[in-house]
């Protein structure tokens, strides 16, 4: 890899592994990637939709860094490589807001034996500090700094014990609201707190949901079904424009969220595949031709129960689905694909800048009338 010529980007640093490569080099190593592993579909895939040039840089306002606490030096936050920490204190991918708060926090807070912080995670303006213990060190070091805490560009932050903090960052205790507000909101007016999920670019996600919105045309008359629906986002632009919605999501803190963020929609707690029967209630005196689905799962993309239920009972009309992997969106697209729908369209979008992640929203259609989709 080219050494990196931006200030605060250590050569050690495993995240951006396109760092090396100016924007246009990127963007077309992503482009062949997703046809590749999309190939049966490739020629439904659609150009790569990219931020501005101005917002490869600085976007990155969720984080989640490995702490040390390092004698000569204090607190240092970043990623271990290979037992050593590198420090990310001053990435360049980091939002302003992130470097702010991390600049406070090397100052502010006491030393590891007073305060056995492991992990440092950041959702924007809603900051935890996990520590590896069960005994609550208290809060008094925070006394006289809230001031300054202010200028941070954080709203809340909480603490979280968690004596097994390491490859999971949250435990099954509480968080503790340490100062200011458990939620805040965010550029689209969506509510979220301290585990919520959001896409990094905005504007570039909020493309997606416009393209995503086009296809499916939801509206009176229409329900739809919105798999691993987070904190409400989607379910809130489908309610507004009049459409029946069920959201089903595993995060209770998402579906805290989803309940004031998409009030006329119903929810449901639990993973998708438990909730079918539900769902299939919900859907059972729907026409086809009026049911709708957007999916945005994991990197394990849908459930095998989901795609069986999607491909041989609920058989929607449409079906949105945005993927972070390739690898699981071409298995789930050769299922449905057997089952009755065509892919209309494949979108990748470079929501992740610098690095070779790349999201891809494909839309669907069952074949039995397929309809002109101009996006």
């Amino acid at each position: 890899m080219p050494k990196p010529d931006r200030e605060g980007c250590p050569t050690e640093c495993r995240g951006c592994t396109h760092r090396g490569l100016d924007e246009a080099a990127s963007l077309a190593w992503k482009q062949a990637w997703v046809e590749e592993r999309l190939a049966p579909w490739a020629s439904a895939v659609a150009p790569i939709e990219a931020p501005p040039s101005s917002s490869r840089w600085g976007y990155r306002e969720k984080v989640a860094l490995k702490a040390r606490w390092e004698p000569e030096s204090g607190w240092r936050f970043g990623m271990e490589v290979r037992d050593r920490l590198v420090g990310l204190e001053n990435c360049p991918v980091h939002g302003e807001r992130v470097r702010t708060a991390l600049a406070w926090l090397s100052q502010a807070l006491p030393p590891f034996g007073a305060f056995p912080l492991a992990i440092y995670s950041q959702v924007c303006a809603q900051a935890t500090l996990i520590l590896k213990t069960r005994e609550d060190p208290g809060d008094a070091w925070l006394a006289g700094k809230e001031p300054s805490l202010a200028k941070t560009g954080l709203e809340g932050l909480w603490v979280h014990l968690f004596p097994c903090a390491g490859r999971h960052l949250f435990g099954a205790g509480p968080l503790q609201l340490l100062w200011g507000k458990p939620l805040s909101r965010n550029s689209l007016g969506m509510l979220y707190g301290p585990q919520g999920f959001q896409q990094l670019i905005p504007s570039l996600y909020a493309k997606s949901l416009d393209e995503a919105e086009g296809f499916l045309s939801p509206g009176p008359g229409t329900s739809v079904i919105d798999l691993y629906c987070g904190g409400g986002t989607t379910l809130a632009r489908w309610t507004a424009l009049g459409s029946r919605a069920l959201g089903i999501e595993l995060s209770g803190a998402a579906l805290d969220c989803a309940r004031l963020n998409a009030p006329g929609a119903e929810l449901l707690r639990g993973r998708c595949a438990l909730r079918i029967p539900q769902a299939e209630a919900w859907i059972r005196d729907i026409p086809e031709d009026c049911r709708l689905v957007y999916a945005n799962p994991p990197r394990s993309g849908l459930e095998p129960e989901i795609t069986e239920w999607l491909s041989a009972t609920c058989r929607p009309a449409r079906i949105a689905y945005l993927s972070c992997s390739a690898w699981t969106l071409a298995r789930d697209l050769e299922k449905l694909t057997a089952a009755g729908f065509s892919v209309v369209s494949i979108v990748p979008y470079d929501f992740f800048p610098q690095t070779r992640h790349v999201e891809t929203l494909a839309l669907l259609e069952r074949t039995q009338e397929r309809r002109i989709y101009k996006g």
